[in-house]
């Protein structure tokens, strides 16, 4: 089901998420934030399901809340510092830097991001670290993109079994019709399962 939907000058965003088998507490967590410089965004996949995945996804939403303003590797760190104890969580964030047309991207674990430019109709799928965020120590790759007025990006947890991605993204329809047609194309899984669709308007 969609879940929140940001109209924004620079930049559109919907974000659909459901829990697995209806269940009250859903393991996957999100959070997004547009300001006049930068748009950033993470989502975390807590491992398992029900209250523990939620605690443990909904902990690293928090940390990322209260310092959104530093970089994506530092952001990182904190959100791997904050799951010690915790069951862990495979997390990824995107921050969207609109002076200099640029996406910086890291993420550990099960997520999948996709980048598409249509000047050059190529996809950018960034590969993740494998493993995920519990507080040990940790290695991050932390990417960086250019991108164009109207590329458009996906990220989602691997709850949606999307296929066909570059399809979708080259799709000239509004956010909220395109994410309803990814919904009905991707099977139903027993899963907690979230996704977040972008476009980046032209100025």
């Amino acid at each position: 089901m969609i879940k929140d939907i940001l109209r924004g000058e620079k930049i559109e965003v919907l974000v659909s998420q459901s829990s697995k088998n209806g269940m009250v507490y859903c393991g996957d967590d999100y959070f997004f934030l547009h300001t006049e410089e930068y748009f950033v965004c993470v989502l975390a996949d807590g491992l398992g399901s029900g209250k523990n995945a939620y605690d443990s996804s909904h902990a690293v939403i928090e940390e990322v809340k209260r310092n959104h303003d530093l970089d994506v590797d530092a952001l990182m760190a904190v959100c791997n510092q904050v799951l010690v104890d915790k069951r862990g969580a495979a997390v990824s964030i995107l921050k969207i830097f609109y002076d200099k047309n640029e996406f910086v991207y890291s993420s550990v674990g099960n997520i999948r991001f996709f980048l598409y430019n249509p000047s050059d109709d190529k996809l950018v799928y960034p590969l993740p670290v494998t493993g995920y965020l519990s507080g040990r120590k940790q290695k991050y790759r932390t990417q960086r993109y250019k991108y164009e007025p109207n590329a458009k990006f996906i990220l989602h947890s691997d709850g949606l079994e999307l296929k066909g991605a570059k399809s979708f993204l080259k799709r000239l329809v509004p956010i909220d019709k395109n994410a309803q047609c990814i919904l009905k194309s991707s099977p139903l899984t027993a899963d907690d399962t979230t996704f977040i669709l972008g476009s980046l308007l032209s100025p």
